[in-house]
């Protein structure tokens, strides 16, 4: 498939704070056409705050700065009305629980026909032959009949693939998926991500992957973006990623993946836990579980530069990582 060279989603400097707690630090970040982009790290990274923030669904006590563009329209602060379109009309997302996303005192034609009356305008008979549809494409069996049944009479992964239907039925551009497949066993797992992979063969649409399992990043992913503490510390093409990780963060989690081929070897743990927002280090957030770390990296912030053609990242080694890069095409 070949990507779009404009952004169809960019993030700028989108921060949030809650009770004048910063958890989301100025993130930066762009998603083009036909794109899938993995956003990975630790629980309490921000990773699911960030999407939540894009798309106005933070409670209302949340304080949101910057910018989200959607094709160059700003999204934050635009009225309710207008986001009510965007939501599962030009962006989709699913969520980590499909048991409580879905009402379950109504039906399953119920939940989808809401979705295609809002965003394509059906009605009558078109709902029905169109909420059919959906549940075929997503591998409901019977789905003509199971239209009338409630979200309790499904499985796990039934309901999760009902949702992907729900996030389908607007024709979205961008699918936000939050750990589609938490909580389902390997196979359903399996089936689920092959699912997703179909339907965007199928569409173009693209496809923002919030995930703690990095085989399924590296395996499905064009891009990743590494978080911790409410930053990104890292980006750049999967592949690049997952065999160079160049901040110290993604290097321990990737570290911890243990090999599928070769020698057996001891599995790297990172030490220490996440930071409390509350009462965050000094400069870098990662430096008290870092195994490189010295006196500057407690002086300030390190800001994501750019390493390498389509790499950034956000940690002092930036400096010299960047500096070997330019030896090596001098010396070329």
């Amino acid at each position: 498939m070949t990507l779009s060279s404009h952004p169809l989603v960019r993030l700028e400097r989108l921060s949030v704070a809650f009770d004048g707690v910063t958890v989301l630090h100025g993130i930066d970040l762009e998603i083009r056409r036909g794109e899938t982009l993995g956003l990975v790290g630790e629980s309490g990274s921000g990773k699911s705050v960030t999407w939540l923030a894009a798309l106005g669904l933070l409670p209302k006590k949340a304080q949101v700065a910057g910018r989200v563009l959607l094709d160059g329209e700003d999204l934050l602060g635009a009225a309710e009305t207008r986001l009510d379109d965007v939501r599962g009309g030009r962006i989709a997302m699913i969520f980590q629980d499909p048991a409580s996303a879905l009402n379950p005192v109504l039906t399953i034609r119920r939940q989808l026909g809401e979705a295609l009356a809002l965003h394509r305008g059906l009605s009558g008979r078109e709902i029905g032959a169109e909420a059919k549809r959906l549940l075929d494409l997503v591998g409901i069996p019977d789905a003509e009949r199971r239209l009338s049944a409630y979200p309790h009479e499904f499985s796990g992964g039934q309901n999760q693939r009902i949702m992907i239907a729900m996030a389908l039925a607007g024709s979205p551009d961008l699918l936000v998926a939050d750990e589609p497949t938490t909580a389902l066993d390997a196979t359903i797992q399996a089936q689920i991500l092959d699912l997703l992979a179909v339907v965007r063969r199928e569409t173009g649409m693209a496809m923002v992957l919030i995930s703690h399992d990095l085989g399924v990043v590296s395996e499905t992913c064009d891009r990743v973006a590494v978080m911790y503490a409410g930053r990104i510390v890292e980006e750049g093409p999967s592949a690049q990623v997952f065999d160079d990780p160049a901040h110290p963060y993604a290097r321990g989690l990737i570290g911890a993946l243990p090999p599928l081929d070769g020698s057996r070897r001891r599995l790297v743990s990172i030490p220490g836990t996440v930071p409390d927002p509350r009462d965050p280090p000094p400069g870098c957030a990662f430096a008290p579980r870092c195994l490189h770390a010295t006196r500057d990296c407690t002086a300030a912030t390190p800001q994501l530069e750019e390493v390498a053609a389509g790499r950034r990242m956000a940690c002092i080694l930036a400096v010299h990582r960047r500096a070997l890069a330019h030896r090596e095409i001098e010396f070329a």
